[in-house]
């Protein structure tokens, strides 16, 4: 039987999201990021960020000042107990239900949970099942 391999940080360097209430959108992210281990990277009045992800409300400088629609995000879990505690998080900090966790038919071990952010966003953490992983993270110095 053929293994799959699977790389991932390759492709995205980051993304940003432009949205109606930041607020309400720093209370979701923070709570699903404390639980997905996730570190807040910092804010300031118009933006929050943690890790390749940047948020900001329409006034940022940063941003051309319109919403950016929906998108979907996929957030890696570092086991089951994790993607649960992730849906449990995001629908007690102003998520809706888009699909409970469970096993998904992408691939054996594909285990994943989604909720839409305050702006309808897909958010989803999946564990894809025992792996090894080559690196906790690509460092870059500069």
């Amino acid at each position: 039987m053929t293994k799959q391999e699977l790389h991932r940080g390759r492709l995205i360097d980051h993304i940003g999201l432009v949205v109606r209430d930041l607020a309400a959108s720093k209370a979701f992210y923070a709570a699903v990021f404390d639980v997905l281990k996730i570190p807040m990277g910092g804010s300031d009045a118009h933006n929050f960020w943690a890790d390749e992800l940047f948020v900001s409300a329409p006034g940022s400088q940063e941003v051309q000042g319109q919403l950016t629609g929906r998108h979907h995000i996929a957030f890696q879990a570092q086991d089951r107990a994790m993607v649960d505690a992730f849906h449990k998080a995001a629908l007690a900090h102003g998520g809706t239900d888009n699909g409970a966790p469970g096993e998904r038919p992408y691939h054996p071990g594909y285990y994943a949970a989604f909720a839409l952010d305050p702006d309808g966003n897909n958010i989803e953490a999946v564990f894809h099942g025992e792996a090894e992983r080559s690196a906790a993270s690509v460092r870059i110095r500069y």
